[in-house]
């Protein structure tokens, strides 16, 4: 007998929590609504409905990999970032809350041509070009499968003709100069990654860590910046929580201005951002 979607839910509630899930009830109402195609907020007006037994198995097949700790939002291949959904794979960092504080910094100031640096999923250009109406921007990114989901999410949002996309490893295939530089590079050190969360193992490990101290992009990205910075321009990267004074050390050293320390919601440094004054 086919199970009701009531049964469905409670099942895969269960199981989540059971695995030590956080939020278990929160996902299990997104995988069922994923598998059926319904919004969120139909699925308690729909406990009572039989759910066939195509569907009942897509819902356990997603339940089996979420309990093998795959991110949730590469089962349903799509994350909400910043005011849009985007598409996402195992080739793209999974889009985190605290990356939104690099885009609401960013959105501070006046630009018209961006470059993003390790663009990965392209949430984080798309979302400042969505902002800014007249702005165009680059990303660059080293893994041509990121790029071609990132011109995927640019097309979706609408963005296409002002986002350009470029196989480029930092600066090495980049022209120009711009009003604002923002990047999330990978800055989890190797040591740190034996201690992150299982769902970290799913992600591209060349976009988490660099094999080393976790600073080295940073020394790559910030003393090449300015000769890519219109006068008055400024770069902005994300940083690890414990990164805030050593990035912004990197910063003054390489001659910027006014630099500064900005916090997520959580109170942790997240962004450090600072002034090319020529």
């Amino acid at each position: 007998m086919n199970r009701t979607l009531g049964d469905c839910l409670a099942q895969a509630t269960a199981d989540l929590a059971a695995a030590g899930i956080d939020a278990a009830p929160r996902e299990a109402r997104m995988i069922l609504a994923h598998a059926l195609k319904l919004p969120q907020g139909r699925i308690i007006l729909e406990l009572g409905k039989r759910v066939g037994e195509e569907v009942s198995d897509d819902i356990d097949g997603m339940i089996a990999r979420r309990l093998m700790r795959e991110p949730l939002a590469y089962i349903l291949g799509k994350r909400a970032f910043y005011n849009h959904e985007y598409r996402v794979t195992r080739d793209v960092l999974d889009p985190r809350p605290e990356t939104e504080t690099l885009v609401r910094a960013a959105l501070e100031v006046p630009f018209d041509h961006v470059l993003d640096l390790g663009t990965g999923s392209g949430c984080i250009l798309i979302s400042l070009l969505a902002a800014r109406q007249r702005a165009a921007g680059i990303g660059t990114d080293i893994s041509p499968e990121a790029l071609a989901i990132a011109a995927e999410n640019a097309e979706a949002q609408g963005l296409g003709h002002r986002a350009m996309f470029l196989e480029s490893d930092w600066f090495d295939a980049v022209e120009g100069r711009y009003d604002l530089i923002v990047s999330n590079p990978p800055y989890v050190s190797r040591d740190e990654m034996t201690g992150l969360a299982p769902e970290l193992a799913f992600e591209p490990r060349q976009a988490l860590t660099d094999e080393g101290d976790g600073l080295s992009a940073y020394r790559t990205i910030v003393p090449a910046a300015r000769a890519y910075l219109r006068p008055g321009a400024q770069l902005m990267v994300e940083i690890g929580w414990q990164q805030g004074d050593t990035v912004a050390t990197l910063f003054r050293e390489a001659g910027f201005e006014q630099v500064t320390v900005l916090p997520d919601l959580d109170g942790r440094d997240r962004v450090v951002c600072g002034f090319c004054a020529s």
